[in-house]
């Protein structure tokens, strides 16, 4: 059997162990609420740097749009100026009769078809399948100018009264030409912008997924802080419980001590007075006087 003093020992030794638990779980819990304030603060800060690219990225899409307007304006323009071309050049047929019979005109038709051809192959977006189809198109239709040009070389020129009108088709072409020029340069002006906007929605894209990361390592962190403080409040109270009970115990224990001292005190004055009365009873035989209890 353990006696008291063994026992009190042990109970202060667990409840010192008790308070160092607690201190080591308040400095984890604040350790871990630094850390968590650390993932708090990237995050905020990736977040913040991704809305000043979505500003960039804004301004970037706006320029690319206009861009993109004054390629069509001059792509409008330019298919304009073809098709009066074209126009003149079936008219000029028209007037010479059989188209066979006037190659020249069939070789400038043919040339314009693959001139057209080639223009939409330059600027316009197409899949694989959708060009591969335009290049074999492009492809029959310069055999055909070959093989109408060898014609129109073998066969003599027909001379027509028509330079007003061939006059009109050269120029017509060569404003073609240089719409087409404009084109080129606003649509390639567009691509740079655009792959500029590309990257930069990967760039936003990839600091997004790292903001998302740091914010789950910041709510984990946090939530594991959380635990750590409320098992430190846990052993807080138990701390505080047993400081309680052995502060009632003490006081219990010194109630018991007073109230055993003042029974003893008690006694103790008892006994002298009883000593007291006997002496004054032994004085009073031998005085001759009658003995009394009283006192």
């Amino acid at each position: 059997m353990k006696d008291k003093e063994t026992t009190k020992k042990e109970d202060l030794e667990q409840l010192k162990n008790a308070e160092k638990k607690y201190q080591s779980l308040i400095e984890k819990r604040n350790e871990l609420n630094q850390v968590a304030k650390q993932f708090r603060d990237e995050r905020d800060m990736l977040n913040e740097k991704r809305k000043e690219l979505k500003n960039d990225i804004d301004k970037i899409k706006k320029e690319r749009e206009k861009l993109v307007a004054k390629m069509k304006e001059h792509k409008e323009k330019r298919n304009q100026y073809q098709q009066q071309a074209k126009e003149l050049i079936d008219a000029k047929r028209k007037k010479k009769g059989n188209v066979i019979k006037n190659l020249p005109l069939r070789v400038e038709e043919i040339k314009a078809d693959i001139q057209m051809m080639e223009y939409e192959q330059e600027t316009s977006i197409m899949n694989t399948r959708k060009e591969n189809k335009l290049i074999d198109r492009i492809k029959l239709k310069r055999k055909e100018f070959n093989e109408a040009k060898k014609q129109m070389e073998k066969q003599q020129l027909i001379e027509v009264d028509l330079s007003d009108t061939d006059k009109g088709i050269t120029e017509l072409f060569q404003k073609a030409d240089k719409e087409h020029e404009k084109v080129q340069k606003y649509y390639n002006e567009s691509q740079q912008k655009h792959e500029e906007y590309m990257r930069l929605v990967n760039e936003i894209a990839t600091l997004i997924g790292e903001a998302n990361k740091k914010h789950k390592k910041y709510i984990e962190t946090r939530e594991e802080a959380q635990s750590n403080h409320e098992k430190a409040l846990e052993m807080r109270s138990k701390i505080v419980t047993v400081k309680k009970e052995r502060m009632q115990q003490f006081q219990e224990n010194r109630e018991i001590l007073r109230s055993q001292n003042l029974k003893a005190r008690k006694e103790l004055m008892d006994n002298d007075k009883l000593e007291k009365v006997a002496e004054q009873s032994v004085e009073a035989l031998k005085g001759g006087k009658k003995i009394t209890l009283s006192g």
